[in-house]
Order: structure tokens, then sequence, then C-alpha cells
């Protein structure tokens, strides 16, 4: 497996395919492999890299660098050390935190800005409470007892009551309860204690896509539109069906909406 040694983390990667540079960003709890479908429809044009971040997936477990300000220093230093810059970005919820932190501050490491189930806003207050009891005994114990609560957040009712999906269903509830403590606990806090970013929209200057989850609970259409309304030229996607894992629960609908994108961006 490839890795890369960022700010002092050996950071997990994967790419495919050749052509101007698209580079994934997952969500909480997930890893690059959420992507797998997009690597697919995608790496025929472009070069294709799907990345874990610190504590997540295959990367290194450090003691601290979880907050958002450093993943996205993180990602900057892949992307040069990559030679992937500037390059297309695509980031899924905590993936999209990122991605609209170097698109304000680095742009030019970055062509376009994809944000799908994700939004410039801070962790609603109702939300930070709770996500921290969990926490704490997750540290304890590890994800499992949490599993059935995280599926109702990471996936739309749609895709949960198919009968037809239960085997990915099952697949991917291992994917979470996997998770090593450590790394998903310092992840977890540092979603739920992440400062808002709306006070930098307005430096984004890179054509942008915003894509929503019709039935998204976890980050509403409404607070995706928002963030869309308050990003210069940026155009608003809602993908029906999709809860907030939209590349997994509706990917060819993901796939076509950003090859359409990127391929005019």
């Amino acid at each position: 497996m490839p890795f890369a040694t960022v700010n002092g983390a050996r950071i997990h990667y994967v790419e495919s395919g050749s052509g101007p540079a698209v580079v994934f960003s997952h969500g909480l709890f997930w890893s690059g492999r959420m992507f797998e479908a997009q690597l697919a429809a995608l790496s025929d044009r472009y070069r294709c890299i799907a990345f874990d971040h610190r504590g997540q997936g295959s990367s290194e477990i450090t003691a601290g660098g979880y907050d958002m300000d450093a993943l996205s220093e993180d990602a900057a230093k892949l992307i040069e050390q990559l030679g992937a810059g500037p390059c297309h970005w695509v980031g899924l919820s905590m993936g999209g935190f990122v991605g609209m932190r170097l698109a304000a501050r680095r742009p030019e490491l970055i062509r376009s800005l994809s944000l799908l189930n994700t939004a410039a806003d801070p962790e609603p207050r109702a939300n930070v409470g709770r996500y921290k009891i969990m926490g704490t005994i997750a540290r304890a114990v590890g994800l499992r007892p949490f599993a059935n609560i995280a599926m109702k957040a990471m996936f739309g009712k749609t895709f949960l009551a198919d009968p037809a999906r239960v085997a990915q269903k099952v697949e991917l509830r291992g994917r979470i309860v996997a998770n090593r403590r450590a790394g998903a606990v310092r992840s977890l806090y540092a979603v739920v204690d992440r400062s808002g970013i709306e006070s930098e929209l307005s430096k984004i200057r890179v054509p942008t896509l915003v894509i929503a989850g019709e039935e998204d609970l976890s980050v509403v259409p409404a607070r995706a539109q928002r963030t869309a309304a308050a990003i210069a030229g940026a155009a608003f996607q809602l993908i029906p069906r999709a809860g907030h894992s939209s590349t997994m629960e509706e990917p060819a609908a993901v796939s076509a909406a950003l090859r359409a994108f990127i391929d005019k961006s």
C-alpha cells in the first residue's frame, strides 16, 4: 500500500488513472474506499487519488493533528508531495470541511471544488453533547454499541430499507465497527468541535459544486444550500434517495454529477 509521510503522519492513499488530478477526501468513520465507484468512473480521464485522513482508514494514528486546520495542512502537503496541484477536490462531509479551507487559504492547490454532504457552519449545538458522550464510551469499548445509530446517521431511509442491499449494509456496518478506537474518537471530537468557515467562503473563487442527499439527516439539504449560496457562482445539486453517504448510496448519480462538473471546470 502506498504511503506518504505528511506533517509527521504516515498517510495512506490509492491512485488510478492519468491526467489532471482529482483528490478525494472522505467523511468521518470512513476512508478513501467510500469513493471506489467514483475512482472507477473517472480514472479513464483523470488521475484519481483517494487518501485516508490521519487516524482513519489505513493511515497512522497520531497523538494530535486532528482539527480541521491541521487536516487541511495535511491535505495541502499531500497534494504538494504527490505533484497533484492544482487538483479537482472532492470532499464528503469532513472532506468538505477540509476542502473549503484549502480553497479559501491555498487557492493555488485547487482547480475546482466539489462539496458533498457538507456545510460551512459549525456542528449544530444539539448534536455536540450526545456525540461527545458517544466518544467517551467509544474510547473504552469501540464503536460497536453505536453501529446502528451510526448507520441511521450515515445513510438515508431508502438505502436502509432496501432488501436488495442487505449484504452491502452488513459490510458497511462492519467498516464502521472496525474503526480503531483512538483515531475514531479523536476524529469525532475534531468534527464536533470544529469552527465554522462561513466568513471565509467569499475567498473561494474556483468553480464549485455542492451536492446534497435528499434524505441526509446529518447535513440537511438546507445547510448545504446555504453554503452554496455563499460561494460565488457555486452550483447546487440534490441527489434523490441519498442520505449522508451519497457516494455509496447512489454511486452512479454522484459519479455522473462529478464527471459533468469536473469535465467543464
